[in-house]
């Protein structure tokens, strides 16, 4: 559960570092470069500590697809609540194919059902 809070808060300042100056287009390209870079810094410290305690319990990749579908999650919450942005119909669509990719990846034990290995 550590890993998947530890995303979720990673996922957030991810979604503000890149998209958080669309509302701000006016502001100097450099500006919002660096600014972004500085809200990534909190990203890349919740994500690299989550990336690592969760490997072990989760391969890597289910931690990658756990990861997208909380990026889209948030990111779904961005675009409604932050740049007022409406959700279509075919943005739903995809989003619940992706929540089948992760019951289909989590599904089974680390070690049973591998196509390939070593």
């Amino acid at each position: 559960m550590k890993t998947v809070l530890l995303l979720i808060a990673s996922n957030f300042f991810m979604t503000l570092a890149w998209y958080g100056h669309l509302k701000y287009k006016a502001s100097p390209l450099w500006m919002v470069i660096l600014i972004s870079w500085m809200i990534a810094l909190p990203e890349y410290s919740l994500q690299v500590p989550a990336n690592r305690m969760g490997h072990g319990e989760f391969t890597a990749p289910q931690l990658k697809i756990i990861q997208e579908v909380i990026s889209i999650s948030i990111f779904i919450l961005f675009c409604l609540f932050y740049l007022k942005e409406p959700i279509r119909w075919n943005y739903i669509v995809s989003f619940a194919l992706i929540v089948i990719a992760v019951f289909f990846a989590l599904l089974g034990a680390r070690t049973s059902g591998e196509i390939f290995s070593r």
